[in-house]
């Protein structure tokens, strides 16, 4: 039977996980202008501060895992069409830049947790992510942010793949189009993850 959203989430073993929420992903001047409009439509920034906020209150873990290049390129992939227009952008994530930070509207405290790649489609794979959650005692993932089109899905299969638990709130992550990335919740992720929103999960953690 499966477990209740309020057991699931439980601060003890879960940890909010911010994926790429960035100034040059969903800020003014992003790289992505179509997947930031998107987030802006959705009121995500301020959806995944609200879960942040809540969650740190509770006692969740919060970590945020950003992107970011050498001015070189050096040790990045480029071999994706993704990869390389990134590599062109006049609005480059390169490390210690204002587009390589964290967006403005997304509160950042000293218990968080903050792990930058330089590489890959997911947070999980070749960084410390994976290690560091264990160390914390996390079996639960609340995974938001960008893109439902790659990243989000790439991070909710590596995962389950390694024994997590992952939840979605559908309404902190996005993806291009807003239809597309909706179809991908319900009829891809839906099958690996717990699918929610915002509000069960801030109502999960008031009540634990």
């Amino acid at each position: 039977m499966p477990l209740d959203l309020k057991t699931l989430v439980a601060p003890s073993h879960t940890a909010l996980v911010t994926q790429e929420c960035q100034e040059g992903v969903l800020g003014e001047r992003s790289t992505l202008p179509a997947l930031a409009e998107a987030a802006r439509q959705a009121r995500l920034v301020e959806r995944i501060d609200a879960l942040a906020t809540a969650a740190r209150a509770a006692g969740v873990a919060v970590l945020h895992c950003l992107i970011a290049r050498r001015p070189d390129n050096r040790g990045s992939n480029a071999n994706a069409r993704l990869f390389v227009a990134a590599g062109r952008s006049s609005q480059r994530m390169v490390h210690g830049s204002p587009a390589a930070g964290l967006v403005s509207g997304i509160g950042q405290e000293e218990s968080d947790v903050v792990l930058t790649r330089m590489q890959g489609l997911s947070p999980m794979t070749g960084t410390e992510l994976d290690p560091v959650l264990r160390h914390l005692g996390c079996t639960t993932i609340v995974g938001v942010g960008v893109s439902v089109n790659v990243a989000i899905t790439n991070f909710a299969f590596d995962a389950v793949n390694r024994g997590y638990q992952f939840v979605i709130p559908r309404d902190a992550v996005t993806g291009v189009p807003a239809e597309y990335a909706k179809q991908v919740l319900d009829n891809t992720l839906s099958l690996v993850a717990t699918v929610t929103d915002t509000e069960a999960l801030l109502e999960a953690w008031r009540a634990g």
